[in-house]
């Protein structure tokens, strides 16, 4: 650009608008130069201090800065990394943890009785009959054994071949891990004619050993109080407890294992006694089949059980079929619940699979099946427990939830192979009814390979698209997205009103869905609101490991939150959404993906006062009641989400900083089996009597 020289004789002197014509860019220029300038010095002394400061950091960086936790510090600083979590499920794992260690002295042949109380203070008190932990000096750490086994993590006599042949447990870190993260523990010894006392608190001694007293018994005796400052749940859960009891009784045949609960409830009678129960099991694992299918028609009337060892491993099976159209394996290694398999599911399958198919075709029962038959079709209504005792077992991950050792493979499958040959052999009625139920899950199998490339193709990539109901968002990060499943197209309209377009989707389901516990696949995956759900998702079916399970890979919401009205109706709609994603979508909830909202049941206002407030229990609204008095108050009962504008179902039930969503949790699979086949299954008796026991707790609003 041409600027004019201001200063040039060669014309004549500007007047005052050309001259500032003439200024204006150049003092822009100038500025825009001076303003460049300063940038680049601060930019300069910014990456300058930048060096300087890093320089520091690397000076400070030394010995100093290594933090070596002495003791149990490692525990109470990190909790989860030993326990899972710091929540209700960690909370009970403590509980596991030193029953494990009485299970151990039972497998060892020295303890039968095992005993769990629930204290008033929410301690928990364990007493075995076993051998008592020792008490005698350690000449290594130059302190008692029992000071050294819950002070001490990896130490135990789990580590030595000669005092366990087989242990549970958190690798070794069991008991002291509780010790760690408990205010106070008290351990009974009773060995050797005398009863030796010692406390404890947060991991370290605050008594020593002492004698207590003689004593003719020999066991130990564990009581401890989890930490109110590490955990968020300090409140223990009768029935979580008594599943895994029940569990380990099944597991563990001959061993008696009791449940008290002495906490008195604040509206208990004056001739209340603890709850309690006794767990104990003479036949193992087919009386723990039974248990699990007590709810569904058997094929066979006969469960098939084998204990044996091969290579040195203990191996159980029990196994039945029923007329289902899902398959329960259950696998256990040292008591230990793998709900991820491993290779003793491995073993079995192939065991199972290879004997049925050989003695299938060696008796041409095959010759009516106009479809091929692949391994899965053995597996159809299947319900078995697999319980292998491994000496020193490699688990995949810090929570043993996938065995890795490759000998156990050889092991489980010889076993089953030969112990279900005979029973084929001997039970020829059985057989072929096992037979012809293989048939049938083939020909269904085919029925729904058409359905199931329906899910397949209808991705969210081809011409099927998402559901024309689904509402989504905006964001594509699946961790931070939610998905809202709501009943009906009125709620569904309330809740797309006071929604966050940002990252919460909306799903509306017209009625109820198909029971899938009583559907076969190909109805399921032919059901129009059940392809919506998987379309929505972005689930498909198949993966490298098995064609019929469940793909999440692309799955769009790591908040699937089912959100019904507050009614009958919605309880049932909410109970068949969650027998579909246990039976069909099962990742979904081990990966903690499943959640149910819980909108306020009333709205109390109170004119005097100039407030209102939600109130989700009866409780809540007999205390707003009762603060603010009935006169002016009036209460309004929510009948369903669409009797809630935009924004109070938006303030309630939907906007994270308020709401309140449950998490769908499996605990105990095979218990969860049981009940979803109860609920929801074919047999009326066995729903009915659940009824009749729990009406006193029905909740009825008529």
């Amino acid at each position: 650009m041409h600027y004019f020289n201001i200063f040039s004789h060669l014309h004549p002197p500007p007047n005052f608008y050309t001259l500032l014509y003439i200024t204006i860019p150049v003092c822009l220029h100038i500025q825009i130069f001076f303003l460049t300038f300063v940038r680049f010095l601060k930019q300069r002394k910014k990456r300058n201090d930048k060096f300087v400061n890093m320089a520091e950091l690397e000076e400070e960086y030394s010995a100093s800065n290594i933090q070596v936790l002495e003791g149990l510090e490692a525990v109470r600083k990190r909790p989860a990394m030993y326990i899972g979590d710091i929540s209700t499920k960690g909370l009970h794992h403590l509980v596991y943890e030193v029953v494990d260690n009485s299970i151990d002295e039972a497998l060892a042949g020295f303890a039968h009785n095992i005993s769990v109380t629930i204290n008033p203070d929410n301690s928990i008190t364990v007493v075995d009959d076993g051998r008592g932990i020792p008490v005698d000096m350690h000449e290594k750490e130059h302190k008692s054994a029992l000071e050294v086994v819950l002070t001490v993590l990896h130490a135990g006599g789990k580590f030595d071949k000669g005092s366990y042949k087989v242990s549970g447990g958190l690798h070794g870190v069991g008991v002291s891990c509780v010790n760690a993260l408990s205010t106070y523990l008290r351990a009974e010894v009773h060995r050797n004619g005398k009863a030796y006392v010692q406390e404890y608190s947060c991991g370290k001694p605050t008594t020593e050993l002492i004698v207590a007293g003689e004593s003719d018994n020999t066991g130990t005796m564990i009581t401890f109080k989890p930490d109110s400052s590490i955990f968020t749940v300090t409140e223990y859960d009768y029935s979580t407890l008594a599943n895994r009891l029940r569990d380990l009784a099944f597991l563990n045949a001959g061993i008696t294992l009791h449940l008290t609960d002495t906490r008195r409830p604040a509206d208990a009678p004056e001739d209340w006694t603890p709850r309690s129960e006794t767990f104990y099991s003479q036949e193992g694992l087919k009386e723990f089949v039974r248990y699990i299918d007590s709810n569904k028609d058997s094929l066979i009337n006969d469960v098939i059980d084998l204990r044996t060892e091969r290579q040195g491993i203990p191996v159980e099976v029990a196994l039945t079929y029923n007329s289902t159209y899902n398959e329960n394996v259950f696998s256990f290694v040292n008591n230990i619940n793998t709900i991820e398999g491993g290779t003793h599911l491995t073993g079995f399958r192939r065991g199972l699979t290879s004997t049925l198919k050989k003695y299938a075709e060696d008796n041409n029962l095959l010759k009516n099946a106009k479809v091929e038959i692949s391994s899965d079709d053995f597996r159809e209504g299947l319900t078995a427990v697999v319980s292998v005792k491994v000496m020193e077992p490699q688990f995949e991950g810090q929570t043993k939830t996938k065995l890795g050792n490759n000998e156990v493979i050889g092991a489980v499958q010889t076993a089953v192979s030969e112990a279900l040959r005979t029973y084929l052999e001997e039970h020829p009625k059985q057989a072929k009814v096992i037979v012809d139920k293989v048939i049938l899950a083939a020909q269904a199998r085919h029925a729904a390979y058409n359905a199931r490339k329906q899910v397949l193709r209808k991705s969210p990539l081809s011409s099927g698209g998402l559901p024309g109901k689904l509402s989504d968002c905006s964001s594509r990060t699946a961790e931070d997205c939610e998905l809202f499943i709501v009943e009906g197209d009125s709620a569904g309209g309330t809740a797309k009103q006071g929604r966050n377009r940002t990252f919460q989707a909306i799903l509306p389901l017209r009625g109820k869905i198909l029971n899938v516990e009583k559907a076969m696949e190909h109805k399921i995956l032919d059901n129009e609101e059940i392809s919506n759900l998987f379309r929505a998702l972005r689930v498909t079916i198949g993966t490298e490991e098995d064609p019929k399970e469940v793909n999440l890979a692309k799955l769009a919401y790591h908040k699937i939150i089912i959100m019904t009205d507050a009614d009958v109706d919605g309880a049932h709609i909410a109970t068949l959404l969650m027998t579909f994603f246990f039976r069909r979508m099962r990742p979904v909830i081990e990966n903690g993906y499943l959640y149910l909202a819980t909108p306020p049941l009333f709205k109390c206002k109170n004119r005097r006062a100039k407030i209102e407030e939600y109130c989700w229990t009866d409780q809540q609204k007999a205390q707003f009641v009762m603060k603010y008095g009935e006169e002016g108050t009036t209460v309004s009962r929510y009948k369903g989400l669409g009797e809630m504008s935009a924004q109070e179902l938006k303030d309630t039930t939907m906007d994270p900083e308020h709401r309140i969503l449950k998490q769908v949790t499996i605990e105990d699979a095979a218990e969860a089996d049981r009940v979803f086949s109860m609920l929801m299954g074919e047999d009326v008796g066995p729903r009915r009597d659940f009824i009749e026991e729990n009406a006193n707790y029905a909740n009825i609003d008529a």
